[in-house]
């Protein structure tokens, strides 16, 4: 499929937005809480990543996806909107937070920079490299390192082969699609409760798209496991 998102309808120059899914439970982090509200160096997670997010001043509406039981927002934070959208994965949750999006006025043609919650160390640079990177792609792209280790692959605890890691990278995020074509790729794997999505990324390959790969940084690493949280305040601690 001829990659032609660029060619969408629309009703005015495009803007970027940013989409935070923030439903998630953590269950590998070891946190009592969902991680995105545990605190790293004076704040919740998901505060800091909202304060990188909202410096960057390209950004039109930031909208974070929460369960509609989430009891951790007291209020609405500045410069951001919650939608109680949130869905069983985080697949789910984007897809609804993109038809929030649309009721919020934003068009098909705007772009959508969804971003993991647990990455709290990026950075505004970072995002706007990104925007700058994938503004006049046909497809858009995404925040990636070119993987560093050998890879093994693993059977039953032990070695089964030695991967090649030429040509393989790291996915991170923000991830930043149309909001239409992203709609349009979650849309066609809903029925299938959205098997094989990992990502935005993998949405888009799946409906023919060959995204950009935008060099990102190691500090925008997703805090995922207890050891994590400390790694993430010294970082946080160092850049004050």
């Amino acid at each position: 499929m001829p990659d032609a998102i660029s060619e969408l309808p629309s009703k005015s120059t495009p803007r970027c937005h940013a989409l935070l899914p923030c439903a998630g439970t953590g269950s590998r982090a070891g946190t009592e809480q969902p991680k995105q509200y545990q605190p790293i160096a004076g704040q919740p997670m998901v505060m800091h990543t909202l304060d990188a997010l909202r410096a960057v001043t390209r950004l039109d509406l930031c909208v974070v996806v929460i369960a509609p039981d989430d009891a951790f927002w007291s209020a609405q934070p500045v410069g951001t909107l919650l939608a109680r959208c949130g869905g069983a994965t985080r697949a789910d949750s984007v897809f609804n937070g993109l038809q929030a999006l649309r009721e919020q006025g934003a068009d098909d043609n705007d772009w959508v920079l969804v971003h993991d919650a647990a990455r709290c160390l990026v950075t505004p640079l970072q995002v706007n490299q990104l925007i700058d990177a994938c503004q006049d792609d046909a497809v858009g792209g995404l925040l990636a390192l070119p993987l560093p280790d050998t890879l093994k692959a693993e059977q039953d605890g032990r070695v089964a082969a030695t991967v090649d890691r030429g040509g393989k990278w790291l996915a991170q995020t923000p991830q930043m699609f149309r909001l239409g074509a992203l709609h349009h790729a979650l849309a066609a794997r809903a029925a299938s409760g959205f098997a094989g999505v990992t990502d935005e990324a993998s949405a888009m390959e799946m409906a023919g798209h060959r995204p950009l790969l935008v060099r990102g940084s190691a500090q925008n690493f997703k805090i995922t496991y207890p050891e994590d949280f400390a790694l993430a305040e010294a970082v946080i601690r160092s850049r004050t």
